[in-house]
């Protein structure tokens, strides 16, 4: 429900599952210039009244990834409040969860017409909000937004944390690789990229099935893709949510073929745009069994450093993190290393908490890092703890 956030404090150990009444939504609201009505920015705002939280902390506003909505961040918001942030805001991208749900329509069919529609309604949130400076983290396709964002209104960003993102490498998939898939993947694979560029979207596929058939299917990926999450209740919850966002009407998701090629890949991508961004600093976040391809953060994190070595005072401080035993959706599949990561990050410095490390150099990223194996199931990708010695918590 849009008044509810789960948090750690009600739940038990296993189940992260309770709601309290605290939590309260957050409005933008603008004019649609073709129909003349009023266009919603949903969010919710966790306030902590902890005396751990930095009174000086610009405040955290988290963006979704693709297909998924604000409550991701369930398990995150009540500790990344109460820690340091003092106020976190989990948004619904315009066109997702519970804000409006335009067409997606833009003026032009360019990939920076397709930016627009979500960073300037990220913008006017902001504006309405009266918030002065964030510290803008963005999951996968939010964090490819984050990028844009920051581009565009850097003055408003304090420091920027990409989680997982997408499209940052400029690069795109062998295709010798698929040749050595079984066929059922490379026929799996073909057809993904057909409906791709068709704009066929996973939510559209959704809707188009039985209800019982597509409550079932986002079920079986609950329990497949989240192991982690071992209580029935929460499992059920986020099923729920999940299948609930899909069927709602298409808006935001219809921009996916226009910002990215198939696998994630985009057309316009950041690796390069990352590093002129007029933004103290700049952190990555990838999980240890992260399908989205971690060394686009370290290939940022390089360029970075090659440029200040040649007298580039400009560029920002960029640092890469990794979540142990988590993959892309490190929010959910290991909360703590998540939020430990994410406290380094802003924090810089000092011992980093359990479940996460900090990547000083590509040694320690090819030591920490395992891509996934197509056929494994999420369970079957958790790799030894202590992966390497070099890769230190602190």
């Amino acid at each position: 429900p849009r008044s509810a956030v789960p948090s750690l404090r009600e739940g038990s150990e296993r189940c992260q599952v309770g709601i309290t009444a605290a939590s309260k939504r957050t409005r933008a609201e603008g004019k649609d210039d073709e129909e003349g009505t009023t266009l919603t920015v949903h969010g919710v705002r966790v306030v902590s009244e902890s005396d751990r939280s930095s009174s000086s902390a610009a405040p955290l506003v988290l963006l979704h990834g693709y297909a998924n909505g604000a409550l991701y961040f369930y398990r995150n918001l009540l500790g990344l409040a109460e820690d340091h942030f003092g106020t976190v805001y989990a948004l619904d991208m315009l066109g997702w969860g519970l804000s409006s749900r335009p067409t997606f329509r833009t003026s032009e069919d360019t990939v920076e017409s397709a930016e627009d529609f979500f960073v300037e309604s990220l913008e006017a949130w902001r504006e309405a909000n009266k918030l002065e400076k964030i510290t803008l983290g963005g999951h996968s396709m939010g964090g490819y937004v984050s990028v844009a964002y920051t581009e565009k209104y850097p003055e408003r960003v304090e420091e920027l944390i990409l989680l997982s993102p997408a499209g940052v490498p400029n690069s795109k998939p062998d295709p010798k690789l698929r040749q050595n898939l079984p066929m059922s993947y490379r026929f799996m694979f073909t057809l993904a990229e057909q409906l791709w560029e068709r704009g066929i979207t996973p939510g559209s596929f959704l809707r188009s099935l039985p209800e019982s058939r597509g409550r079932a299917m986002v079920q079986r990926y609950v329990e497949g893709r989240l192991p982690a999450i071992t209580c029935p209740e929460e499992q059920s919850v986020l099923a729920e949510y999940l299948y609930t966002n899909s069927i709602l009407p298409g808006s935001g998701e219809f921009s996916l073929n226009r910002l990215l090629n198939p696998m994630a890949y985009a057309k316009s991508p950041t690796v390069y745009r990352i590093p002129d961004l007029k933004v103290g600093k700049i952190s990555f976040v990838y999980g240890q069994n992260d399908w989205m391809d971690p060394s686009g953060g370290m290939e940022v994190m390089r360029l970075v450093e090659e440029r200040r070595k040649s007298g580039d005072k400009t560029v920002p401080n960029v640092e890469v993190y990794g979540v142990r035993n988590a993959g892309h959706l490190l929010m959910l599949e290991n909360w703590e290393g998540f939020n430990a990561a994410v406290m380094a990050a802003v924090r810089g410095g000092g011992k980093i908490g359990a479940g996460a490390a900090k990547m000083r150099n590509d040694k320690d990223g090819e030591n920490f890092f395992r891509r996934p194996k197509f056929g494994r199931r999420g369970g079957d990708n958790k790799v030894q703890q202590d992966v390497d010695t070099s890769v230190q918590s602190s």
